[in-house]
C-alpha cells in the first residue's frame, strides 16, 4: 500500500477528531462569552459563576451529540476495516 492512503487516513483521522471536539466545545464558548459579557455589564466578578452554565451545556452537547458522533465514529471505523486487507496485501 501507498503511503499516501495513510496520510488520507490520518487527515480524516484529525479531521474527525477537530469536527468532534468542537461540537462540544463551540455551545461552551458561546455560553462563556454570554456570561462574561454579563459579569462585565453587571460588575460580578465570581469566577464560580460561570462555571455550572458551561458544565451544563457541555453536558448537553454531548448527550444530543452522542448518537451523531458515534456515527461518524462507526463510519470511520468501518473504513479503516475495510482498508486492512488493502494494506496486507
Amino acid at each position: 500500500m501507498e503511503a499516501e492512503v495513510f496520510i488520507d487516513i490520518v487527515r480524516e483521522a484529525l479531521g474527525l477528531v477537530a469536527i468532534l471536539v468542537s461540537a462540544s466545545i463551540i455551545p461552551s464558548l458561546c455560553v462563556g462569552l454570554i456570561v462574561s459579557v454579563f459579569q462585565a455589564a453587571t460588575s460580578i466578578n465570581e469566577q464560580t459563576l460561570s462555571f455550572l452554565p458551561r458544565l451544563v451545556v457541555t453536558v448537553g452537547a454531548l448527550i444530543f451529540g452522542a448518537h451523531w458522533g458515534l456515527e461518524k465514529l462507526m463510519s470511520f471505523f468501518r473504513l479503516i476495516i475495510e482498508l486492512i486487507p488493502q494494506s496486507i496485501g
